[in-house]
């Protein structure tokens, strides 16, 4: 086709957008100077894609002629980017993505060039044809975001798990993408896909919770993140942090927990004139000992006077603002004469500030400025304004040490009698210097040196001039006011509807309804999984209460710390006419029991030999004895032994699953399968009752991992008397199994049994599983089997009875061979549990 050909179709082209429509006619001449400078051949791909796009959506049309100026400009080409445009649309609703590939895609090629803007261009196309709205939100988040400051190369790390984890669970790339940039600039790439994977997982139990997650507004998001965030934790070592406080200053003030958030600024410590705020996670230790002692030192050194603020107030010539409704000061005040320079002002502020208290700080706490320094010289500077106000404040705190440099106006803060008044005004005095730049709030908390902080963060309680920095109590838990509000916040359920309840036996279980219809209520099942939502989930309510676990992960093939949470507690339910039944109706099978148990029972008499004292002499001993004096020793006259009855040195703890599951109907069509538990564990009460040995009976149920409930039915030093009875004839299923939170827990009950063998039993009819396991089968398996390592580790024998007939597909991986049995009638049960115990104790 000759240029002259084509110039006529462009024109015909441009006749017909003329007819058809005037908001497009009118569009392409505007646009259409920008795009002729480069060939008729062009123009017209151009004007054809324009008018494709503008038939096959109206908005598709008007996006592309209102980008193309800038397009044009920014690439310096037009056949490239048109190819890319024309390929949106194909799709119903394709402009909404190519909306956002127009607004970026000219900065990706000056950032990239040809190739990488292809590159990204590739990918988000990959990303549409799985769905517009993941085209959309590809192309609408920004390049340079996703990237990393890594180009192209980081952009595909970032995709490769979402990528994955949209093909093995359809997890939405709005989704994923809403924290994932930060989470990898914690964990980097190799760490991302676990933690996304682990909300893929959560996302499948509900669907707030599951974007919670994602946005990093849930505790287990934030948790999962800084458990593998490396750096110095101060939680961890609030009892070291705070001896250091009684070191220096005599006295601890309280240490709580801040509000720092990954991918909120850099964390510090702040304060509130009382407290100190910790962040989750510091660079180092050094770092969190120089920001305990600066802080500190701010309220040791009259920082947060009452009447100093006032009096700072005065000179701003604005009267005191009143107290918020905790009864503190507010800064912002001061700083609001300074409008959008305050940050400015509030860095120069606490540059006086701060060389004031640390000049008074290195008088009572020998060498806090050397770490300080030390600190600083070892951190970059950042870079632009943040960085000239970083060498600023090096500079100032290295002159301290030295004696010389130290700016003329500054001198007056290291006079013993300074007060903030002073470095209020010298900080004004500094403001007028055009010498020191302008700095917006991004660069403000880059610009601190490591370890301190902005001392004007918080409302602050007004202190009086010299009041002691707080209160020191051997015994005081540095995070207990924090938690204590915790627990009373997590003790208040979340509102529901009465028609979201889910009636269920255990009235601390009651949760809101969820659909999750699947594979539950029949033996082998522990709760009906994978649940499947259709509708909104409810958001999952964190608890901090219970006993803390952790938990293995076999995918991060780590441990989550304080993972699992279990709640003690006694059953509530009691049924004694339901006991009584149950002892008549088995009461010549446990005549049969009582009989051969007798047997069982310790009557041979054995010797016990070196003693200090028996009845008559252990010659063996007397041998040793005479022989150790002999070649100048000094042994103990352990040379006796007496004869006793020899007893059988074991404590059981029979562990029951308690999950929905125990409510299916016998195989018989006769009652439920947890008719035969309650008359198994009936009869193993009164056969071990007969033994003499310690026992504990105790049953667990679960829904989360914050929310394992652990049933004591009978404890090791009760009897077996009516209530107990009466607590295991009402034992009914409830929701799922988490096995190996409960195991832990179980290993830890024996503390109370003294004896030297311990048996768990394990009293199962399915699988572990739970609510928020993604329906990945694996991970609670993988859970148990490390809690059964645990177990015998603490010498404990752990053994699994199960009732579920496919239980040897995966006990041996959890439990290992010889450490299961498979009961393939459930009606034998009641006979075989204590028969089981007495075969295991010998």
């Amino acid at each position: 086709m000759t240029e002259a050909e084509t110039l006529v179709q462009i024109q015909e082209v441009l006749q017909h957008l003329e007819h058809v429509s005037f908001v497009a006619h009118r569009d392409t001449k505007e646009a259409m100077p920008s795009v002729e400078p480069h060939g008729a051949a062009d123009t017209l791909l151009w004007i054809e894609t324009a008018r494709d796009l503008f038939f096959r959506d109206r908005e598709g049309g008007k996006s592309f002629l209102r980008h193309t100026p800038h397009m044009v400009e920014q690439t310096g080409t037009v056949r490239p980017w048109v190819e890319q445009a024309a390929t949106f649309g194909k799709w119903v609703n394709g402009w909404r993505a190519l909306e956002g590939f127009l607004a970026q895609a000219g900065e990706v090629w000056q950032a990239w060039g040809a190739e990488g803007e292809q590159a990204w261009y590739q990918l988000g196309i990959r990303w549409c044809e799985r769905g517009i709205p993941e085209g959309r939100a590809y192309f609408e988040a920004g390049f340079r975001e996703l990237a990393g400051g890594e180009g192209i190369e980081g952009l595909r790390g970032l995709m490769q798990p979402a990528e994955t984890l949209y093909t093995e669970r359809k997890l939405n790339l709005d989704v994923f993408l809403a924290g994932a940039t930060i989470a990898r600039a914690m964990v980097g790439s190799r760490g991302l896909e676990a933690w996304a994977r682990r909300g893929a997982d959560i996302l499948q139990t509900g669907r707030s919770r599951g974007e919670a997650y994602f946005r990093l507004e849930s505790e287990e998001s934030l948790k999962h993140l800084l458990d593998t965030l490396p750096g110095y934790r101060p939680r961890a070592h609030s009892r070291f942090l705070r001896l250091i406080q009684v070191a220096w200053f005599g006295a601890h003030v309280s240490l709580e927990d801040g509000n720092w958030r990954p991918g909120r600024g850099r964390p510090m410590v702040e304060t509130d004139g009382v407290r100190l705020f910790l962040p989750a996670v510091l660079e180092s230790r050094d770092e969190a000992v120089v920001s305990v002692l600066h802080a500190a030192g701010h309220l040791h050194f009259d920082t947060y006077c009452g009447e100093d603020i006032e009096a700072l107030f005065q000179t701003m010539g604005m009267a005191h603002p009143p107290l918020d409704e905790d009864q503190r000061i507010t800064w912002r005040p001061l700083f609001a004469a300074y409008a959008e320079r305050m940050f400015r002002f509030q860095l120069l502020f606490d540059l006086c500030e701060d060389l004031r208290v640390n000049h008074r700080l290195q008088g009572l706490v020998p060498g806090f400025l050397s770490r300080l320094l030390r600190l600083a010289r070892n951190h970059p500077a950042p870079e632009g304004a943040a960085g000239e106000y970083y060498r600023i404040a090096l500079a100032a705190h290295e002159s301290l040490i030295t004696g010389q440099g130290l700016d003329a106006r500054l001198q007056p803060l290291l006079s013993e009698g300074a007060t903030i008044q002073d470095s209020f005004r010298i900080a004004c005095a500094l403001f007028e210097d055009a010498a020191f730049p302008e700095i917006d709030v991004e660069g403000r908390e880059q610009a601190y040196l490591p370890g301190l902080s902005m001392n004007t963060a918080r409302a602050v309680y007004p202190r009086k001039r010299g009041e002691p920095v707080g209160g020191y109590n051997e015994d005081t838990d540095a995070h207990a006011d924090q938690k204590a509000v915790q627990e009373k916040q997590a003790e208040l359920p979340p509102p529901q509807a009465p028609e979201q309840r889910q009636n269920d036996p255990d009235p601390d279980i009651n949760v809101p309804q969820e659909n999750t219809s699947g594979s539950g209520g029949r033996i082998g099942v522990g709760i009906p999984m994978p649940a499947q939502v259709d509708k909104r989930g409810v958001a999952h309510q964190q608890t901090l209460e219970g006993v803390p676990y952790p938990e293995w992960d076999y995918r991060e093939q780590r441990y989550l710390s304080d993972w699992a949470r279990v709640h003690e507690k006694r059953l509530e339910e009691s049924d004694p006419d339901r006991a009584e039944l149950l002892l008549a109706e088995h009461a010549p099978m446990l005549k049969r029991l009582r009989r051969a148990l007798e047997l069982q029972r310790p009557s041979r008499v054995a010797p016990l030999r070196k003693q200090l004292d028996g009845d008559e002499l252990d010659l063996e001993a007397v041998t040793g004895f005479i022989a150790d004096k002999k070649a100048g020793l000094s042994p103990k006259p352990f040379i006796y032994r007496r004869r006793t009855v020899q007893h059988r040195d074991t404590a059981v703890l029979l562990l029951a699953d308690m999950s929905t599951s125990i409510m299916a109907k016998h195989p018989s069509g006769q009652g439920k399968v947890v008719d035969r538990l309650r008359a198994g564990l009936m009869m193993f009460a009164e056969a071990i009752e007969s033994v003499g040995d310690p026992y504990a009976i105790c049953g667990f149920a679960s829904r989360h991992h914050d929310n394992v409930n652990f049933y004591v039915l009978k404890d090791f030093h009760e009897h077996t008397g009516p209530d107990v009875r009466a607590s295991i004839a009402a034992v009914s299923g409830r929701l799922a199994s988490r096995m190996g939170a409960a195991i832990r827990h179980g290993i830890r009950r024996f503390e109370q049994a003294d004896a030297h063998h311990r048996l768990l039993l394990i009293l199962s009819d399915g699988r572990p599983a739970d609510y928020d396991d993604g329906g990945d089968s694996r991970y609670l398996h993988e859970d148990t089997r490390m809690a059964m390592k645990e177990a015998v580790d603490a010498g404990v024998h752990p053994f699994c009875i199960t009732l579920d007939t496919s239980g040897s597909e995966y006990l041996p991986a959890i439990f290992g061979p010889g450490h299961y049995l498979v009961l393939d009638n459930v009606d034998d049960l009641p006979r075989r549990l204590p028969e089981i115990y007495l075969r295991l104790r010998r």
